[in-house]
């Protein structure tokens, strides 16, 4: 399996494919809310199996110390084989890079166990987003000065 860093141009294809099998047939999620205005802005990464993607995850710049990962789907059949670890450690390191001090992200309540164990603290009351209950979760990173 490999881990590839892309622009929105480079993956919507293969990011869209695995996003419309998990959110939109397997969770329900409208069709018209899966895209948004910040799939442009945001760097993309995609896991790669067999050259087929089997999961996306992406990153925002919100501000100069600030990221946000969302939209993390992994296809059904890969789950619970590290392929959302691994991605999730690459977006961490990605926003690292870039400087961010703190990555937030809304997690599906299910998945709220997923991100604790790499890391993340569940912030705030359950919400209803999609129709699916979340919760908003940050990491905050270690000041390299």
């Amino acid at each position: 399996m490999e881990i590839l860093i892309k622009s929105w141009k480079e993956a919507e294809a293969d990011a869209f494919l695995v996003r419309q099998k998990v959110f939109i047939q397997e969770q329900r999620v409208p069709a018209e809310l899966e895209l948004d205005e910040f799939d442009s802005s945001a760097v993309h990464v995609l896991a790669y199996q067999d050259k087929h993607c089997i999961g996306t995850g992406r990153l925002l710049n919100l501000s100069n110390q600030q990221s946000q990962i969302g939209r993390m789907a992994v296809l059904a059949k890969f789950r619970r084989k590290g392929v959302g670890k691994q991605m999730l450690r690459k977006l961490v390191d990605l926003a690292a890079s870039q400087g961010a001090q703190e990555i937030i992200l809304h997690s599906q309540v299910s998945a709220l166990p997923f991100y604790e164990k790499l890391g993340f603290q569940a912030h705030g009351d359950v919400y209803d987003e999609a129709g699916i209950p979340h919760r908003n979760m940050m990491l905050t990173l270690a000041n390299s000065d």
